[in-house]
């Protein structure tokens, strides 16, 4: 009898990290659909690259103000109300997009999707944390890995295939998350409910003070993790197309860039949280070196070979970020701490992004691909010294 109940919540603990490991995924994949629809969205509304830039700007503003509000919510009031109230949000963004005409309905739609996404982040990665605090952590930078490749695939093979190429994607997103909201509203509660939600709400920081170190030695490897995505996720496919002339590989170089992130994670899960550290900090670098050598050569293999390698530093990078500090955080600390993650991911994922989106209207694509790589490479080798810093010091000792 105790075997057969250790069995059955063995099995319950198993299916509750699925629901909420997809649900994370799907809100990524929500997030990275519009990417490969960018060019036929301007080519039916005649929207300016400006236009473009401000939407990819209200959604990564948007996202950070759920994140510095509503990020330590789930502490206070439970994940599941957080995470329901959010796939409610997203669902309605969905029906927005799905019923979109022209760049302001657009525009309007990534600001509801946005907050959602950042509410949801933190509950939905403190209840994969509080299910289990080891595999949380590497589901936690699998899964948005695995959602943002979903979501570019699907929607650059919907608007290939389907009848509907502008909308069809939203229908069936809306589907999942529906399928999502069953799922988390049968999972039972995995914290307790206490005072102090609505003065959590007060926008702020929190990074509790022993973490702070730890913190501060991930951070260069989490920005240039995440200004690397963001790099892929709004240069990326207009520079392959423009260099390669290759529609089909614009499309899919997210896709590249995000399995091999998340082959990497799964292949080198074992390892500590500094090894992760430094392979990102020398990988990510070695990566967008060769990108630039695709460039300057138009090479679409050396573009290729430099996504699959920067995607591995990425993604082994960020699962080494998040390793180092989440396990020192408290279980009522885990919300906040994942809130103040994600604002220093999805600042280095939006502000590189936009400020490279205005640059190239006056330098032109290939003059800012060229800064922009230079400055990932300097910011991995940035994480790369912190980190043998730490080893030094721990020799020292």
């Amino acid at each position: 009898m105790p075997t057969s109940s250790v069995s059955l919540t063995a099995v319950s603990s198993t299916r509750n990290m699925a629901a909420v490991a997809l649900t994370l995924a799907s809100f990524l994949a929500a997030s990275s659909a519009p990417t490969p629809l960018y060019r036929l969205y301007q080519q039916a509304w005649g929207f300016s690259s400006g236009m473009l830039t401000l939407i990819f700007a209200v959604y990564a503003f948007s996202l950070l103000v759920a994140l510095l509000t509503m990020g330590a919510l789930s502490d206070y009031l439970g994940r599941r109300p957080v995470i329901l109230a959010a796939l409610g949000l997203e669902a309605v963004s969905m029906l927005m997009f799905a019923h979109a005409q022209d760049a302001q309905a657009l525009l309007w739609s990534r600001v509801v999707q946005g907050f959602a996404t950042g509410m949801a982040s933190a509950a939905l990665g403190a209840a994969l944390l509080d299910l289990d605090r080891e595999r949380g952590a590497l589901i936690n930078t699998l899964s948005p890995m695995l959602g943002m490749a979903a979501g570019v695939f699907g929607a650059n093979q919907l608007a290939s295939h389907g009848h509907d190429g502008l909308h069809q994607v939203y229908w069936w997103l809306l589907l999942v998350f529906a399928a999502s909201a069953w799922a988390i509203a049968v999972m039972p509660e995995t914290v307790s409910r206490r005072s102090g939600a609505v003065a959590s709400m007060r926008p702020r920081i929190r990074l509790p003070a022993h973490i702070r170190p730890a913190f501060l030695r991930m951070a260069p490897l989490d920005i240039a993790a995440w200004a690397l995505a963001g790099f892929y996720l709004s240069l990326g496919p207009t520079l392959l197309r423009v260099i390669t002339g290759s529609t089909l590989m614009a499309g899919l170089a997210v896709c590249i860039n995000t399995l091999s992130a998340a082959a990497a994670i799964w292949l080198l899960r074992h390892w500590t949280a500094q090894r992760m550290l430094r392979f990102g900090g020398s990988v990510l670098p070695l990566g967008i070196v060769i990108l630039l050598l695709g460039v300057a050569s138009h090479s679409l293999t050396l573009m290729v070979a430099a996504s699959i390698i920067a995607g591995a530093g990425f993604g082994v990078g960020f699962q080494g970020a998040l390793r180092s500090v989440l396990p020192l955080a408290e279980p009522h600390e885990r919300g906040g701490l994942l809130s103040t993650i994600y604002v220093l991911s999805y600042l280095a994922f939006s502000l590189p992004a936009i400020a490279a989106g205005l640059l190239t209207q006056s330098l032109g694509l290939v003059p800012t691909t060229y800064g922009y790589g230079l400055m990932l490479i300097v910011l991995g080798l940035l994480a790369l010294a912190a980190t043998r810093q730490k080893a030094v010091a721990r020799h020292g000792a």
